[in-house]
């Protein structure tokens, strides 16, 4: 029997207009009411879901949990309050930073704890944001040292190329050691930076752990390639019919529904209620 699932948002549980269909919200309300934890996992701030949570009736709900940040941040709904923090070194940080603000065609991302911060804003890049609820603060200068004493939980850049991207990994990864970081792609638009150790996967188990759930009893439901290290870790792995190849080869279910056809409501119809 599976006890949590734990699911990806943008463009898996979401349509593409970052809307929640009534037919995965109401599927999600049927499997916690069978004691099943729902659990969004995202790359993104926890605070750009929170009327999502609502939808779902698992805003503010004690015993009800989310992921954030890539695994950066495990949260009690309640009050949002953190369980774990999976902050990136300082240093890292900036190095990271310091590669994108470098990169003129980049929006560089600084996800804290609680905020977002840009530096060098986009248009198609804020329009996506603003779809999803997701607020953030123009930084005007690259002065990465006003985060010194705040927790840092990611740093992503939103480039328009699939090469750009890797070309982004690449310099980053010639300034810091690769091994101090856990790189994903994501959105078809992103490329991001976590700490080594840190991502979707890790956080899922951690989370199982405090709450008596063995990994075989998780479900995880992804997209794209930020949701490969939970898909490999996970009992049941599911791709939406919307995945990129490499995830729909590591899933043991694909949806026959895209995202925008209620593909999560397809997964809780089929292996929980």
């Amino acid at each position: 029997m599976y006890k949590m699932i734990v699911c990806d948002l943008d463009e898996t549980l979401m349509n593409d207009d970052g809307t929640l269909s009534a037919k995965n919200a109401e599927a999600i309300q049927a499997a916690t009411a069978k004691g099943v934890y729902f659990v969004p996992n995202s790359g993104r701030s926890y605070t750009s879901f929170q009327n999502d949570l609502e939808a779902m009736h698992l805003r503010d709900q004690p015993k009800q949990y989310s992921i954030s940040y890539n695994g950066g941040l495990i949260s009690e709904n309640k009050g949002n309050r953190p369980i774990a923090i999976n902050a990136m070194p300082f240093e890292v940080a900036k190095a990271v930073f310091e590669a994108g603000a470098n990169n003129k065609l980049a929006a560089t991302h600084v996800y804290t704890q609680d905020k977002l911060y840009i530096y060098h804003p986009i248009e198609i890049d804020t329009k996506y944001l603003n779809n999803r609820g997701a607020e953030f603060t123009e930084m005007k200068t690259a002065d990465f040292d006003q985060f010194k004493d705040m927790n840092v939980m990611k740093v992503i850049m939103a480039l328009p190329t699939i090469e750009e991207r890797k070309e982004m990994r690449r310099v980053v990864e010639s300034q810091v050691d690769p091994k101090k970081l856990a790189v994903t792609f994501s959105s078809g638009r992103y490329v991001e930076f976590n700490p080594a150790g840190i991502d979707k996967g890790s956080a899922s188990i951690q989370l199982g752990k405090l709450l008596g759930i063995k990994p075989e009893e998780i479900i995880a439901a992804g997209d794209n390639s930020n949701d490969l290290p939970m898909l490999k870790v996970v009992g049941l792995p599911v791709s939406v019919a919307n995945g990129i190849d490499v995830v729909k080869e590591n899933a043991k279910y694909v949806t026959e529904a895209d995202n925008n056809h209620d593909a999560l409501a397809e997964v809780i119809n089929k292996f929980i209620l």
